[in-house]
């Protein structure tokens, strides 16, 4: 098991050196000028020889005009010994500028994964248990339109419906501007704020994760050790969730672990829709901004967040069923 996971650590470690040289080359390839971005507020007011002057000292002080790989080896030296580097647009340090958006982000999507799984797990396996009936066939026909409707469209409609019509929600932002209170009414002030972005994302989520539970259990329901275990007169409810689901579980774990580590990405169509200012949409601002020193640490970060999905569904594997060996 040590070996394994020495050997993992190192492939991660791999990987994540190649994606950095990848990733950096790609940026350095993408048109636009950072220097310019920088400077050309000051534009009106130098004189044109003033201006180009100090567009170029912009340009040294960012290490521009330098070959690519010499800048990769400045900018993974210090990246590497966790110096990420400054914001060219917000002049702070880049570990300081993500902050925010990450935890808004993490806040948002903790609600919309607890719902998820709340809501898919139980309704895949009854949709599974009571297979060909009339419930099931309610779940499928609504699983395949959520599955086909963008969550944008969801948004819409949630908006429409609780903040338009009804005006129970808030349309915008993550609290209310100038509120003040105890603790319990701030939070439940987040929670209002909160509660249309959540409903859209879970619900654009609930007919993927619902169909695929549905399939394992069926799957999982077919094998002769649930007949065995219904002919011992076991309880059909032991039957279902201690064996069947248990079996169900090693193909759903997968797509389980992997939406629960999108805690931290951002979904860039609705945090704009709601003006929340979370992960996604602060790469695009990023992006937009030419700000790289920031879009690379959020890629890098993601990059990360995928290597660590990975070898959490490896292991898991072998904590859900025991005949599936970790150590190769």
């Amino acid at each position: 098991m040590l070996k394994y996971f020495i050997k993992r650590i190192a492939y991660m470690i791999l990987v994540f050196f190649i994606m950095s040289i990848v990733l950096f080359g790609l940026y350095s390839l993408i048109p636009g000028d950072p220097a310019m971005m920088n400077v050309f507020h000051l534009k009106e007011q130098m004189s044109p020889e003033e201006f180009e002057a100090r567009y170029q000292q912009e340009r040294q002080n960012l290490g521009l005009d330098d070959p690519v790989h010499v800048r990769y080896y400045r900018w993974a030296s210090r990246f590497f010994r966790g110096e990420f580097g400054r914001s060219n647009y917000y002049k702070k340090d880049v570990i300081d500028v993500v902050k925010t958006p990450l935890r808004v982000t993490v806040t948002y999507n903790i609600f919309v994964v607890l719902l998820t799984f709340l809501i898919t797990i139980p309704l895949g396996i009854a949709s599974a248990v009571y297979k060909n009936s009339t419930f099931d066939k309610v779940v499928q026909v609504v699983t395949v339109v959520g599955y086909s409707i963008p969550s944008f469209i969801f948004a819409l409609i949630f908006i429409y419906l609780f903040a338009v019509r009804l005006g129970w929600f808030p349309v915008s932002g993550m609290r209310t501007p100038g509120f003040s209170g105890t603790q319990f009414q701030e939070f439940l002030d987040l929670v209002k704020h909160m509660a249309l972005p959540v409903i859209a994302l879970t619900f654009a989520s609930l007919g993927a994760m619902t169909r695929y539970v549905r399939a394992s259990m069926i799957d999982a329901l077919a094998l002769d050790c649930i007949r065995t275990a219904r002919a011992k007169g076991l309880k059909e409810r032991v039957v279902i969730l201690s064996h069947a689901w248990r079996n169900a579980l090693l193909g759903v774990i997968t797509l389980m672990i992997a939406y629960a580590m999108s805690l931290f990405s951002g979904a860039l169509i609705l945090e704009t829709m709601f003006n929340i200012h979370g992960m996604g949409k602060f790469l695009y601002d990023s992006l937009r901004n030419m700000d790289y020193n920031v879009t690379l640490a959020i890629q890098l970060f993601y990059v990360v967040i995928a290597l660590v999905t990975n070898i959490l569904i490896d292991f898991s594997y072998g904590l859900v069923d025991p005949r599936v060996r970790v150590d190769k």
